[in-house]
């Protein structure tokens, strides 16, 4: 209370110059965050359930199936705040993840390549919501990935969700 008094009775440059530490802390912390690089995890258990706080007593929200990939956003103990490739928020245990990398299909129908480059074969498509191992990253925007069936090939970024 008394800082608000004590702003009131500034003038108009003291409040400003009072206000320019802040506002620069907040811009670099905005800048920090959205520059930062994303942490991806997987669900490593056969069928694991997302909570909607860090406590097995919290309401259950939804399954989760292995190897699924999950946008880390908040650690504390034993727990992970997890993004999906939908955008839903939920918690889960930490010993329910992997730092295995895994992608998600996030078009309509997506196509693997022999090559990192549109021009090589078309070795196959997978549908949206198929789940594909990260093997690496390759040239450009593409990754190297491998289907659950053992087939491997190289996608476009911009058709996956995960990296």
């Amino acid at each position: 209370m008394k800082f608000k008094l004590f702003l009131g009775k500034c003038n108009v440059n003291i409040r400003l110059l009072l206000l320019v530490p802040l506002l620069l802390a907040l811009s670099c912390q905005a800048y920090a965050v959205e520059n930062e690089k994303s942490e991806f995890l997987s669900i490593s258990s056969p069928v694991v359930i997302l909570y909607d706080a860090p406590s097995l007593s919290a309401e259950k929200l939804y399954l989760a199936n292995m190897n699924l990939p999950v946008e880390v956003v908040v650690k504390v103990e034993g727990w992970v705040k997890v993004r999906d490739s939908n955008g839903y928020l939920a918690w889960v245990e930490s010993s329910n993840l992997s730092s295995k990398r895994f992608v998600i299909i996030n078009v309509p129908v997506a196509g693997i390549y022999q090559t990192a480059n549109h021009s090589s074969q078309l070795l196959y498509q997978a549908q949206q919501g198929v789940v594909l191992e990260w093997l690496e990253a390759a040239s450009g925007a593409w990754l190297k990935v491998r289907h659950q069936d053992g087939q491997v090939g190289y996608i476009r970024t911009d058709q996956i969700w995960g990296v």
